[in-house]
């Protein structure tokens, strides 16, 4: 006695976004292009209109298209950008509850690779950005927020002079939790804002010198000792809340915050 087990039928709406998106993606249907109205495309495909639209409105949430309003308006091609990345790790990071640790091992494994390929590509516009950022985290030691804006625009400025897309597009993604990250209280003394002033400066001349292995060395040193206080920090906490049930007072509320 032969089985048959419950064959499943893919929509026909997934059907014709699979047909698109591997002729978008191949270069058959070239960015810039205006695919067929609703009523052409569900001629052609066979199917219905409200699949077509489906179909569309699949392909415009993974960037591949832009639906534009209007008589001369459609579904214009267009290639995914790293916003798109960038939203849908945020909801990863924050729909899996990704814990802060998880970020900055990623952090740690990606950035000073970074740092290598920026010593051996950089371009003089990277310079320039490199250079505006460092100065402003110097000048703006005495004013936190300040602070720490030139100091996340200069971890980007490195990545991106790395010219590599994967890296930038990944360290772009997680931009947002590794900004919120740096603002922790009692983690921005002014003693603490200088020594991150000395370790982007010692960065910098290994970057100016186009010293790839140091910069990777200075760059790895940098992210994991702030990785090392983080940890740190969290040991401290929790040793600290336990004592606090022990004595059976409340803990204190959570002294994270994000910018």
């Amino acid at each position: 006695m032969f089985e048959i087990n419950p064959i499943s039928v893919p929509k026909a709406a997934t059907v014709l976004a699979n047909a698109l998106r591997e002729q978008i993606l191949d270069g058959r249907i070239a960015e810039g292009q205006t695919l067929p109205n609703e009523r052409d495309l569900a001629s052609r495909a066979g199917l219905s209109r409200s699949s077509v639209r489906e179909a569309l409105r699949m392909l415009e949430t993974e960037g591949l298209v832009v639906t534009r309003p209007g008589r001369a308006g459609g579904a214009e091609v267009v290639r995914p950008d790293i916003s798109m990345i960038q939203r849908s790790m945020e909801t990863f990071i924050r729909g899996k509850g990704i814990r802060l640790e998880s970020v900055l091992q990623a952090r740690e494994a990606v950035e000073p690779q970074a740092a290598r390929l920026a010593a051996q590509f950089w371009t003089d516009e990277d310079w320039a950005a490199l250079s505006e950022s460092h100065e402003r985290l110097i000048q703006e030691q005495g004013d936190l927020p300040r602070f720490l804006k030139a100091n996340f625009d200069w971890h980007q400025a490195v990545v991106k002079a790395s010219q590599n897309e994967l890296l930038i597009a990944f360290i772009t993604s997680i931009a947002q939790p590794l900004y919120a990250a740096t603002d922790l209280r009692g983690f921005n003394s002014m003693e603490v804002r200088h020594a991150v002033c000395v370790a982007h400066g010692k960065v910098m001349d290994a970057l100016r010198a186009r010293d790839a292995d140091a910069a990777w060395r200075r760059m790895g040193r940098h992210v994991g000792a702030y990785h090392e206080s983080v940890q740190q920090r969290t040991r401290d906490d929790e040793q600290a809340e336990q004592a606090l049930l022990v004595a059976g007072e409340p803990p204190p509320e959570s002294t994270q915050s994000g910018t």
